[in-house]
């Protein structure tokens, strides 16, 4: 059974390995990537954000974070991975439901994505929780973006 669990600083790692083999697979990691996963702390935690792990027989099979965005309380749903061997079972959509669930519950009022159409899956499940589209703004920190959600909570 798939575990969500909080960040700790042993797991620093993983969220790295994770996120770039990700990157590497669907595009290239830009150095706003490798800047954010290499210092999870600084760019997150320290911030007031969270990165949750899925953990399966032991083992950090995925991972996503939620970074704060400015003071009107809205954090980025960013750096979702899961593992190519665990890739299929769901378990992106556990960390998903995950993130809602600590939106609601933490009063935070958005959530925003900032992807790309050619994540036809993904933005099928980010429908599929009710983001929907809105503009991408011209400074998003992201080259790969081509399209911004909203899930309003």
């Amino acid at each position: 059974m798939v575990n969500i669990i909080s960040f700790e600083k042993r797991f620093s790692k993983d969220f790295y390995n994770l996120n770039i083999e990700w990157l590497r697979t669907f595009f290239y990691v830009e150095s706003y990537d490798e800047d954010v996963l290499s210092k999870p702390e600084k760019h997150i935690i320290n911030k007031g954000g969270r990165i949750f792990f899925a953990k399966l027989n032991k083992q950090i099979v995925g991972t996503v974070a939620l970074m704060p965005l400015g003071n009107q309380g809205e954090f980025e749903l960013t750096k979702m991975a899961v593992s190519p061997n665990h890739r299929g079972n769901k378990i992106g959509q556990k960390l998903m439901q995950h993130c809602i669930g600590f939106a609601k519950e933490n009063d935070i009022p958005k959530l925003i994505i900032y992807s790309s159409r050619k994540l036809k899956n993904a933005i099928y499940i980010y429908r599929k929780y009710g983001f929907i589209e809105i503009p991408v703004e011209t400074n998003c920190p992201y080259k790969r973006c081509d399209i911004k959600m909203e899930l309003v909570i």
